[in-house]
């Protein structure tokens, strides 16, 4: 409880802390501009705390993809597994579309400094809605940028990010498409191609349907797939929740399993 208690807080109490400790200073120094600092002290600590994770058994779902693809931030690696619980994330996982086994992939190389997204072997490909839903959000205008995997490009990403998190949660998260997969758990793809969503909100979807392509909008390096479940259809306020992909096998047993960086998710062609 206490998790999600923290998740509903967390951003009004920055932004609260952060208003009271700017407008006493710029008057004068004060006990409240002190009460306002510890405020958004606390509230941005806590973004990084491990007591931030809902502990529960992990949500079976579908691969939202098919082929294979590299886990990166992967929660079977760590929790928080982007190293923070900000926007519902806590178990996100980025998926890399890399379907050649012989050739390892680089989270940063040396060049170029920027390419474009069609370049990668994951842009374009399709993505499913891992259970049956309702499509509560859906954005579809962001443009999909250059890539930001080398060090310079890096470097810009980070002044870039900052702006970003000034649009809110769909400037960090790009296109994307939100499902309410019922028993209050919802589901956000984010990074998703521009012009490539299918659904509308209030649409009704099933497991399996496919719902647009991946992309490389908001704050991505490269073309990829976040994917996340989460307790709110609201990413500020949001706790994220474990998952499982589950996969079912030729005897008819199902197997679920979470892909971490030592082993890629391959998932069946649909």
């Amino acid at each position: 409880m206490f998790p999600i208690i923290l998740a509903r807080i967390r951003i009004p109490v920055i932004i609260i802390g952060f208003l009271l400790a700017i407008g006493e200073v710029v008057h004068r120094v004060s006990w409240l501009s002190v009460v306002g600092l510890v405020l958004f002290l606390s509230g941005f600590a806590s973004i990084f705390l491990r007591t931030g994770s809902v502990e529960r058994r992990p949500i079976p779902v579908a691969s939202p993809v098919q082929g294979r693809w590299l886990a990166v931030n992967s929660p079977a690696d760590k929790v928080p597994s982007h190293g923070l619980h900000a926007y519902g994330q806590t178990y996100a996982v980025d998926l890399v579309n890399w379907p050649d086994e012989n050739t390892e992939w680089k989270a940063v190389v040396r060049a170029p400094v920027m390419s474009r997204p069609e370049t990668f072997p994951g842009f374009g490909r399709p993505i499913y809605a891992p259970a049956a839903g309702t499509v509560v959000r859906a954005r579809d205008f962001w443009r999909d940028h250059l890539s930001r995997n080398s060090w310079p490009a890096l470097v810009y990403a980070m002044a870039e990010g900052f702006a970003r998190e000034l649009a809110g949660p769909s400037g960090v998260l790009g296109n994307h498409v939100i499902l309410d997969l019922g028993d209050g758990v919802y589901a956000a793809f984010a990074h998703l191609k521009r012009g490539s969503v299918l659904v509308r909100k209030g649409e009704r979807v099933e497991a399996g349907q496919l719902i647009g392509q991946c992309g490389n909008s908001g704050n991505s390096s490269e073309p990829h797939l976040h994917f996340q479940l989460m307790d709110n259809a609201h990413p500020s306020i949001a706790a994220g929740l474990p998952f499982a992909f589950e996969e079912t096998l030729p005897d008819g047993t199902t197997r679920q399993s979470v892909p971490s960086k030592e082993r890629p998710l391959l998932s069946p062609s649909r």
